[in-house]
């Protein structure tokens, strides 16, 4: 296979690490890495040949525009998390500005990742994200919504095609990588399983491991065509072949939408949640009590915890499920971790409450 030039922006981060690595362990493409701070990354940029740094924060990314011209691929995963000003300058008006930046005859995709809460579980946009997420889900929804813009009013000769790709709630990281903050936070949870266990509720979410979100960007680096069949109304079944999924993929910009990949496995309630990690610790569930929105109002209340407006709105709206989830699977890939006891199994949550 061709190698290609490839730019990633975001390497430093949990999913970034995953992919970076697997782009340098098992493929010749020429990558080309922004990071503000080299010290963070934690994988050899010196592994081969092909591996050059740019040391810069997105904010200075015009300083590359004659490298820029040449990039066949763009995977953009920088992110700022809160500060009104950084996150809307990082998220928004830079990443804006990078892929209007990129040549379109030489561009053939940019991989642009954004953020499942942005999305309704019609993956549509979900209107309250823009009016009551915090600094990065708001800036998340304003940059979907200007590159929706863009994709409407420029035809292929002013910008290349692009794929947004939506994480879920994700897994990840390592004694090599950063971990993700579900991760982190996991062990924390698994003290109180003994209470959890009986406790139910009406609520259910995607998930998935760094390493499988990886092999999906992989994939579509060396088979853009994949990538672009994942516009609305394309079926998972559709993504390897179909007429439909072809006739769309020869649309121009202007005639179809942004491709949206959810990266996650197939959705698991909470009460599934639950009896998975009892199972792996071996713990039993006699009887279950149902929390209740007001309950959950009375107990915020009364331990004054504090509550945003969009936790409030996350414990009203309880199912972040989406259509067509995307994991390995799908694409014909062995999958790292395809359950949760997978999942405790990799980090070895051994500390029984």
């Amino acid at each position: 296979m061709t190698a290609k030039r490839i730019l990633i922006t975001g390497a430093s981060g949990c999913i970034g690490h995953y992919f970076t690595e697997q782009l340098i362990q098992t493929t010749d493409h020429e990558l080309f890495i922004l990071v503000r701070d080299p010290a963070k990354l934690q994988f050899d940029s010196k592994a081969r040949p092909g591996i050059e740094l740019l040391t810069a924060d997105l904010r200075e990314i015009s300083q590359f525009d004659a490298l820029l011209k040449t990039i066949q691929v763009a995977i953009l995963a920088a992110t700022s998390w809160g500060g009104i000003q950084e996150a809307y300058e990082i998220n928004v008006t830079q990443t804006l500005a990078l892929i209007q930046a990129l040549d379109p005859s030489v561009c053939e995709q940019v991989l642009y990742f954004s953020t499942e809460s942005i999305l309704a579980q019609n993956n549509q946009l979900l209107p309250e994200a823009g009016e009551l997420g915090t600094d990065y889900i708001r800036t998340k929804y304003q940059c979907f919504r200007a590159l929706e813009k863009l994709n409407l009013e420029l035809n292929l000769d002013k910008i290349p095609p692009i794929t947004a790709l939506f994480p879920t709630f994700v897994f990840g990281g390592d004694a090599n990588k950063p971990y993700s903050h579900l991760t982190s936070g996991f062990p924390e949870v698994l003290r109180w399983i003994g209470l959890i266990r009986f406790l139910t509720t009406d609520a259910s979410f995607h998930f998935m491991h760094g390493y499988d979100i990886a092999q999906v960007v992989c994939h579509c680096v060396d088979q853009p065509e994949v990538a672009r069949r994942f516009a609305d109304g394309v079926t998972g079944d559709s993504v390897t072949g179909g007429d439909d999924a072809i006739d769309r993929g020869n649309l121009p910009n202007s005639a179809r939408p942004i491709a949206k990949i959810i990266l996650g496995n197939a959705p698991i309630t909470l009460d599934e949640t639950i009896q998975e990690v009892c199972d792996y610790f071996g713990k039993r569930i006699y009887l279950r009590f149902p929390i209740k929105l007001w309950l959950a109002e009375f107990l915020i209340r009364v331990f004054r915890i504090q509550v945003g407006d969009w936790d409030r709105f996350c414990l009203r709206y309880r199912h972040f499920v989406h259509q067509n989830p995307v994991s390995p699977r799908l694409l014909g890939l062995v999958p790292y971790a395809g359950t949760l006891t997978d999942i405790l199994k990799i980090y070895r949550f051994e500390q029984r409450p």
